[in-house]
């Protein structure tokens, strides 16, 4: 009788766990919180008594805690020893999975761009019908070239050898810098591990820093323009996604000081480092197409 529920498997079979259902929660009062905040911009009222901001600040407050404490029991499991090489391995197809997802909305911002700079003047014809359904001519928003001729709201797109290049070679050495503590981890040199994140979120965080300053200085806005609207979606989200990644990193950086991650056991580490690696190869990309290719005859005339 004692051995009738003895575990006879490699799978692990995670206990009842509150977390899913309140960061479900915490997710849809950010949302409202959000959908609230950006409507009462327009003299819109607050909900349950509370605005915007509030709802908002809740939200992400419990989606953080929520965060936290979830990735803490997973981080107890992994101790506990239930995470077991098959149980690592879905743990991988779950990480690779979710970062082709990460792909596919980066298709997304890519798409915009591309369509608004490979057809400048639209493709709605004819004009009429497009007056009935209430549709924008391209043509008003671009004056028919891409990148748009400068006006108020638009004057240049980045020079993409200045502080591009310079955020482009920051990102790719932090690759580097992260690839160097995942070798030493698998070598057992703890000193090397620390030393190789220790950089890569100083670079991360450089990165940010430059980035900002480079949102500050541009000869465009985000509101009411075509260029600027995809330009910062794109730039914004994988910026967003840098800062996302480099606190995944810090979280590492904590573990291996703790004496977390062997060579054998340090999937944590690893989802990190190859999340880290996707957000590098999506910011050549944008370089390439967004900096470089888009930048048009009057790069920098602006700043």
């Amino acid at each position: 009788m004692a051995d009738t529920h003895a575990k006879n498997h490699d799978y692990h079979l995670v206990d009842p766990s509150p977390w899913p259902l309140f960061a479900s929660l915490s997710a849809l009062l950010t949302a409202v919180g959000a959908i609230v905040w950006m409507r009462s911009t327009g003299g819109g009222a607050g909900l349950f008594g509370m605005k915007g901001p509030w709802l908002f600040a809740v939200g992400m407050a419990g989606l953080v805690a929520v965060a936290y404490m979830w990735w803490r029991d997973v981080v107890i499991e992994a101790h506990k020893g239930d995470h077991t090489p098959v149980v690592q391995l879905h743990l991988r197809y779950g990480m690779i999975l979710f970062i082709a997802s990460e792909v596919m909305f980066f298709v997304a911002w890519f798409w915009a761009y591309f369509d608004a700079s490979l057809f400048p003047s639209g493709l709605y014809q004819p004009a009429n019908v497009a007056t009935q359904i209430g549709m924008v001519e391209r043509n008003a928003l671009t004056g028919g070239h891409w990148p748009p001729q400068p006006v108020d709201a638009f004057k240049s797109t980045f020079d993409p050898w200045g502080l591009p290049l310079v955020n482009t070679l920051i990102l790719l050495l932090s690759g580097c810098t992260v690839t160097w503590a995942h070798h030493a981890l698998l070598k057992n040199d703890r000193t090397g591990l620390v030393w190789g994140l220790v950089l890569t979120v100083l670079l991360g965080m450089l990165f940010t820093a430059l980035q900002a300053f480079e949102y500050g200085h541009a000869a465009f806005n985000f509101a009411g323009h075509i260029y600027g609207s995809t330009f910062f979606m794109a730039t914004g989200f994988h910026g967003a996604h840098v800062i996302i990644g480099t606190i995944f990193l810090f979280v590492c950086l904590i573990r291996a000081l703790k004496g977390h991650f062997t060579p054998k056991q340090h999937f944590g580490f690893e989802a990190a480092a190859w999340y880290w690696h996707f957000v590098d190869v999506v910011w050549l990309f944008l370089f390439a197409a967004i900096y470089v290719w888009g930048a048009g005859a009057h790069a920098g005339a602006g700043h």
